[in-house]
């Protein structure tokens, strides 16, 4: 099977065989980083170049996708959103101008719920979405389910428990699809005016009282708590909000002995996760730096040419 997708906007709109498929190709290009510990670049994307559109210009992410970018050797270019807009140009016209530079990918951080879509509508590039408003942030997920693959071996079952602000978490939406395509049992829980109505109906089980939620998980995901949340009223308080919700040591002992703990980011520790959680054994956290840009550099070669030889002929020039 090819992956046929010419844009990644979402996690919604695809199945579960073309999500494995980018996490078998991004297994294959952390071998790669691994095998090659950045001493050499992969030739797949010379010649093409990427442009990032990120309206939060201090986006870790942007850093990820750079790096992706950079190991299959395409030129970068970086745009300010904020900027732009400011100046009075809308997305229509910022992907005028991209496409008249002759970019290959447009990475696009948008602080409104359809923006990659709508781009998409109007450029002949690829176009990613690196997260748009409250809706998705898909790349971030397929890095929690790669990092959940390589221990876990298997979604099959799983019993993932994501912690925190649902409503507001464009990553929580996204691997919500994501891990309930791939068989995952799932559950949220947080405060109720934090957690976003209709879950159910995609068979996600909803708690409000995170000792009962993480019993046998075998997946912790905690999300991180935005101040503006507090400001608005949604919660009464941050300290109300560690006392109930926290992921701590106590906490963690009513999961699975095996069990996991992921985080997005950024972390704000001792808010959402205790700095003990974070820096223990069972924390993937760093794991998923380095898996980043693994899924942004197959997510860039498959949407550019995608095929199954990739790896072979990648390895041999290598």
């Amino acid at each position: 099977m090819f992956f046929n997708q010419k844009h990644l906007l979402d996690l919604k709109s695809l199945d579960a065989v073309e999500i494995n498929y980018i996490l078998n190709s991004s297994e294959k290009m952390k071998y790669i980083l691994q095998s090659t510990k950045g001493s050499k670049r992969s030739p797949v994307l010379k010649g093409k170049t990427v442009a990032t559109l990120f309206y939060d210009t201090n986006s870790s992410s942007r850093i990820s996708f750079d790096l992706a970018a950079q190991n299959l050797s395409a030129d970068i270019v970086h745009l300010k959103t904020s900027e732009k807009f400011s100046n009075g140009d809308t997305l229509r016209d910022i992907g005028r101008t991209i496409d008249q530079m002759g970019v290959d990918y447009i990475v696009l951080h948008h602080p409104y719920a359809g923006g990659p879509h709508y781009l998409a509508s109007y450029v002949e590039a690829s176009v990613i979405n690196a997260g748009d408003g409250e809706n998705e942030n898909p790349t971030q997920a397929l890095i929690d389910l790669l990092t959940i693959k390589e221990i876990k071996h298997s979604f099959e079952g799983l019993k993932v428990v994501i912690v925190g602000d649902i409503k507001h978490n464009r990553v929580a939406k996204s691997d919500i699809w994501a891990l309930t395509k791939m068989g995952a049992n799932v559950s949220v829980v947080g405060p109720p005016t934090l957690i976003p109505t209709g879950l159910d109906k995609l068979g996600v089980g909803v708690f409000y009282d995170i000792e009962k939620a993480v019993v046998d998980a075998d997946v912790i995901m905690t999300l991180k708590l935005q101040p503006a949340r507090q400001e608005n009223s949604l919660i009464s308080s941050i300290n109300e909000y560690v006392d109930l919700f926290k992921l701590d040591a106590k906490r963690l002992s009513y999961a699975k002995e095996d069990a996991i703990v992921i985080h997005p980011g950024a972390i704000s520790r001792g808010v959402e996760i205790s700095s003990t959680i974070i820096d223990g054994k069972s924390s993937l956290v760093d794991k998923q730096f380095i898996n980043g840009v693994a899924v942004r550099m197959a997510v860039f070669h498959l949407l550019g040419k995608g095929g199954l030889n990739f790896y072979e002929n990648t390895h041999k020039e290598l």
